[in-house]
């Protein structure tokens, strides 16, 4: 029914028709040519505001467009067109293999529909609520974050819905489509104290509907909009007497969850297929070898139902996947697309994403985690004499060729002989990918993925994805404080 549906709305719709696919594709096959595709998109979104108990914004934008790409050894054709029609096909096909100059007398294969296991709903999330309803959700967190304490003064808010389709064919034979529905929402409190003011975020999202933030958080067991209104005012409140941070090398616990975040970008990003294929990657040529404590096995996973990293296919029409990137601490393989994989004598991963029909695509992460331990979250922190406890991170970078990073904290606590002792702010995390996950010790038995606002950017692109990992203990690690 999918695969008719998006058919209709993005093909017939459009006055195209499946022969006039099949010859787009062998008209980029009279260039001697490794690959071409056509990727056909149309989508929808929405985002609403509350800035200070006002409804700021309420936007609408839809669009719709075809890329071409045809791709002889690391050489890639590319033209786009912002409309769907049978002219922007054609032009766009003539471009994208002008690039080829070698004529070629290949043939597309027959395309076969692919049979899609889908892991998220195809419901429309704007069409589920009204504007009303949207609004008075947005009035909802308002109220709730201003009754917590008086000391808020500052309430913005923002819920936003999309709906993609997509469309994909390919010389290779692939023929397939998705329905890609998102929501999300984040709310931001400023608390003041006697002239001194903090800020606390939370928020979450999913590849639902806007149902999705009236149901009860699976650890909460709270209604999720109203427990993340009260956790971005107890995030605020908190860092109003935070302590600064220490400086030095320290044993650092991370907590379970969104602190996965530096695992994605210190060591996830190292394992796209194209970074090591350049030879730009840290663990370029690693494969087979240990790279990790033998206590993490980390995975790539597209399959994760209802998780805004998750893919019934990716861009290039490859089933979502289940994929193993370290196991015990030896490096399995690299997340690879179509294009990288070939040149790299393997296969895709599932891992071929793009923002929009207007970019390539490329081997990018969905939802990367690390699986559970055996460990107690208490007994990592009683095991430590004198570190940190990082629980939240706003923010950090990465260089991919040395593994370098740095991270800062949203919420993070001293730990004196093996208890909490004081919540600390302005603390930075400094390191190297490689070296830290040499560094793991310990390992919780409490995975939890993130709660749905991860956007990962990469040359300019910004896709959806999962971040979890369970809570875990580094026997050192650099901390930048203000002590």
């Amino acid at each position: 029914m999918t695969f008719e549906l998006v058919a209709e709305n993005l093909l017939s719709a459009n006055k195209i028709n499946s022969q006039d696919i099949f010859v787009s594709l062998e008209e980029l096959c009279t260039r001697k040519l490794d690959y071409g595709d056509l990727y056909f998109q149309s989508h929808i979104n929405e985002s609403w505001s509350l800035e200070n108990g006002i409804i700021k914004e309420g936007n609408y934008h839809s669009d719709q467009g075809i890329g071409v790409r045809a791709i002889k050894g690391e050489s890639t054709g590319f033209a786009y067109a912002d409309q769907i029609s049978i002219d922007s096909l054609r032009t766009s096909t003539n471009k994208a293999r002008s690039i080829i100059f070698i004529q070629g007398s290949g043939k597309a294969k027959t395309l076969s529909r692919k049979k899609i296991q889908p892991f998220y709903s195809t419901t429309n999330p704007l069409l589920t609520f009204s504007s009303r309803e949207k609004i008075d959700l947005l009035y909802r967190v308002n109220d709730i974050a201003r009754s917590l304490d008086p000391r808020v003064i500052e309430v913005n808010a923002t819920l936003t819905g999309s709906y993609e389709q997509i469309l994909i064919a390919s010389t290779d034979g692939d023929l397939a489509t998705d329905i890609r529905p998102s929501v999300q929402f984040s709310i931001s409190v400023l608390v003041e104290d006697h002239g001194k003011r903090e800020r606390g975020r939370s928020g979450g999202g999913s590849r639902t509907d806007y149902n999705f933030f009236l149901n009860k958080d699976d650890f909460s067991k709270e209604i999720r909009i109203d427990y993340w209104s009260k956790e971005a005012v107890r995030i605020a409140l908190l860092n109003l007497s935070s302590k600064e941070a220490p400086s030095g090398t320290f044993p650092v616990v991370l907590g379970s969850g969104w602190p996965g975040v530096l695992l994605h970008e210190a060591v996830g990003h190292g394992l796209e297929g194209d970074f090591n294929r350049r030879g730009t990657s840290i663990f370029t040529n690693m494969i087979g070898k240990k790279v990790a404590s033998e206590l993490c096995t980390i995975i790539d996973d597209g399959t994760i139902k209802d998780q805004r990293g998750s893919l019934s296919i990716d861009d290039e029409g490859t089933p979502g996947q289940y994929n193993v990137l370290i196991k015990n601490g030896i490096l399995k393989k690299y997340m690879q697309d179509k294009m990288n994989a070939r040149l790299m004598g393997t296969k895709s991963t599932g891992n071929g994403r793009r923002e929009s029909y207007s970019y390539l695509p490329m081997p990018r992460m969905t939802n990367t985690y690390m699986l559970s331990g055996t460990s107690k979250i208490d007994d990592i922190i009683k095991s430590v004499d004198y570190g940190i406890y990082a629980v939240n991170f706003s923010g950090g970078q990465v260089d991919i060729t040395s593994g370098k990073f740095v991270f800062s904290t949203s919420e993070a606590y001293l730990i004196k002989k093996g208890k909490i002792f004081t919540p600390i702010k302005n603390t930075t995390l400094i390191g190297s990918g490689l070296e830290v996950m040499q560094q793991i010790s310990m390992v919780g038995d409490d995975l939890k993925m993130d709660q749905g606002m991860g956007i990962c950017g990469k040359d300019g692109q910004n896709i959806p994805v999962g971040i979890g990992q369970p809570s875990m203990k580094l026997e050192k690690l650099t901390i930048g404080g203000t002590l």
